[in-house]
């Protein structure tokens, strides 16, 4: 069992930046794929960016590349979504999730093989 805890969100200006944390609990957080999806209203919820349990292989979706960075730090069971040059369409609530990996490599993008959630954290770029 896993339950994580995000943490970071708020109301910034367009251009600015973010950090959003996932704060994960239990001993094995190293063997578990990790990702950030974020669901904005009337909309489906979407992938972001997705991480392997090692943080060797990472993944971005189009309208994120070279703004957003993912990373992992399994030493403090946590990970991370840095947000740069945010944009009004960023606006959502964010989500981390987890899922069991025995592969190092191997990220997840479809929110379905996502096993674990937090609650969200609320982020809102203003124009």
């Amino acid at each position: 069992q896993v339950q994580l805890v995000e943490s970071g969100g708020g109301l910034v200006q367009a251009g600015n930046s973010l950090r959003l944390s996932c704060a994960a609990s239990g001993r094995t957080f190293s063997t578990y794929a990790m990702g950030w999806f974020r669901q904005a209203p009337g909309k489906e919820r979407e992938i972001v960016a997705a991480i392997s349990s090692s943080g060797r292989g990472t993944f971005y979706t189009d309208s994120v590349k070279g703004r957003f960075t993912i990373s992992r730090y399994n030493a403090k069971n946590s990970m991370y979504l840095q947000m740069n040059s945010l944009k009004p369409e960023d606006t959502a609530v964010y989500y981390c999730a987890a899922r069991y990996s025995s592969h190092i490599y191997t990220y997840y993008s479809s929110p379905q093989t996502y096993d674990y959630w937090g609650q969200g954290t609320q982020v809102t770029v203003s124009s």
